[in-house]
């Protein structure tokens, strides 16, 4: 395996691990999501300064309001993704997070003019279905659990994620990693006035235990994941980026069942693998008319 697939690895399992930080961090999602977003944006900054990149001033004039809404999105789906690891197991809330492929899916059409193509379609249903199952056939509360109300959390953070997608493709001549720092920086600074008002900052109230936990969460699995993701996908192709992002939600289950003994049902097993599964054929690339037409001529 080549050195940038490798980072690509890195970041999904870094990414994949979020929820084990988060259910050690003894905050409010509000919070940790404030405090992973000063780290995050923070430590992107210092490594384009030690790159001596420069962002236009230009550049950041003419996206400012794409990038104003794209950041505050972006807090706030920290904020409800987070509350689902509180609601529900990861697992059940890393794969209703991963229903933001599919919402891009069912609204591009509408929004962006993109046509829904048989591939897309498929794929919807297939996700449809797959939630039902992880829903519908699970126990709704267990333990310290309500997991309805985590999956709902999780289905909203997925809304606001896919709505981040959809903004960045308005993003004009700004790298990746530059818009992301910035939309890092814009989130923290959305979150800040809402965490004063209702928590207040209180640093030293900060149990000491949590302390390593939040500051990994800033520095490694944001801003260094973002890092090794962005400078992989420079050199790799995207539908290579697109089959090693499954080793997230993947990586997510699988983690959860071994350090946090979190299970799932085999009904629900069968779910996650079908939301996974539409995200991979939505984004196949199914022959067109022409070229069919094209290959009877030739027959």
């Amino acid at each position: 395996m080549g050195i940038e697939k490798m980072k690509v690895v890195t970041a999904m399992l870094l990414f994949g691990s979020i929820g084990l930080m988060v259910k050690n961090i003894a905050l409010t999602s509000s919070e940790i999501a404030l405090y992973r977003g000063v780290l995050g944006s923070l430590f992107l900054l210092l490594f384009l300064l030690l790159k001596k990149k420069k962002i236009s001033r230009t550049a950041l004039k003419s996206n400012a309001g794409v990038l104003l809404f794209s950041g505050a999105a972006i807090g706030l789906n920290w904020i409800l993704l987070f509350e689902a690891y509180h609601y529900t197991t990861i697992a059940n809330a890393t794969l209703s997070y991963y229903f933001a492929p599919v919402i891009v899916m069912i609204v591009s059409p509408f929004l962006l003019n993109e046509k829904l193509m048989p591939n897309k379609a498929v794929s919807i249903l297939v996700a449809m279905l797959g939630m039902f199952l992880i829903v519908g056939t699970g126990t709704q509360i267990s333990g310290n659990y309500t997991h309805l109300v985590g999956i709902l959390y999780g289905l909203g953070a997925a809304v606001l994620y896919a709505s981040v997608m959809m903004l960045n493709k308005f993003v004009k001549n700004l790298t990746s990693l530059e818009s992301t720092m910035i939309q890092l920086m814009l989130a923290s600074v959305t979150l800040a006035p809402y965490v004063f008002f209702t928590q207040g900052f209180d640093l030293v109230a900060i149990a000491v235990t949590s302390i390593p936990y939040l500051i990994i969460l800033g520095i490694i699995h944001t801003g260094l994941a973002y890092v090794l993701y962005f400078s992989a996908m420079q050199k790799l192709k995207s539908q290579t980026v697109a089959l090693l992002s499954y080793i997230d939600p993947v990586a997510a289950v699988v983690m959860s069942a071994l350090f946090l003994g979190e299970g799932m049902s085999s009904m629900q097993m069968i779910g996650g693998l079908l939301i996974l599964s539409s995200t991979f054929i939505g984004g196949l690339k199914w022959p067109r008319k022409e070229s069919l037409a094209i290959r009877e001529k030739t027959k």
